[in-house]
């Protein structure tokens, strides 16, 4: 890192610690990798594989679909979440906000985040318990493990499969 740029590969020796450029030595940001992003929002979630977040849906829990509608084409839906995209996630789920869905009562609601395979969901989980929504985690792999679970999912053209 002579020319003071990041090392972005992990071959700068740092095994997984957080990389830094010459801007944080002089008291500027500090840089982590995607992975270490993802860790982080992990560490604070109680992420239910499938068949536990089914049992958690049948007893009142919330799924929440983040992905884009063309995602949601291709691999298909679950039936009964709720269709949120990422962008507006925050803003549709905070029980304060004047942006937010009839479903968003309080802090305690257990919203279940729903991405392809569970990456993009964890951050956002950690984002709504940002906001407070303590109860708020995302499904471990996501709609992939959901599918491969056996559990009810849809095509968006051809309902229940």
């Amino acid at each position: 890192m002579t020319d003071g740029a990041a090392v972005v590969d992990g071959t700068d020796g740092t095994d997984g610690a957080a990389v830094t450029d010459g801007a944080a030595a002089a008291g500027g940001p500090v840089t982590r990798t995607v992975d270490q992003l993802v860790a982080a929002a992990r560490a604070g979630l109680d992420r239910p594989d499938p068949a536990r977040a089914w049992a958690e849906v049948t007893d009142g829990a919330r799924l929440v679909d983040i992905r884009p509608a063309a995602q949601r084409a291709r691999e298909g839906e679950i039936p009964g979440a709720l269709v949120i995209e990422r962008n507006v996630l925050e803003w549709r789920l905070d029980p304060t906000g004047s942006h937010r869905i009839p479903e968003a009562v309080d802090h305690g609601v257990r919203w279940i985040v729903v991405c392809s395979e569970g990456y993009a969901s964890s951050l956002a989980a950690a984002s709504l318990q940002e906001l407070g929504l303590y109860r708020a985690t995302d499904l471990d792999g996501g709609f992939v493990a959901w599918a491969a679970a056996g559990l009810p999912t849809r095509s968006v053209d051809q309902g229940l499969r």
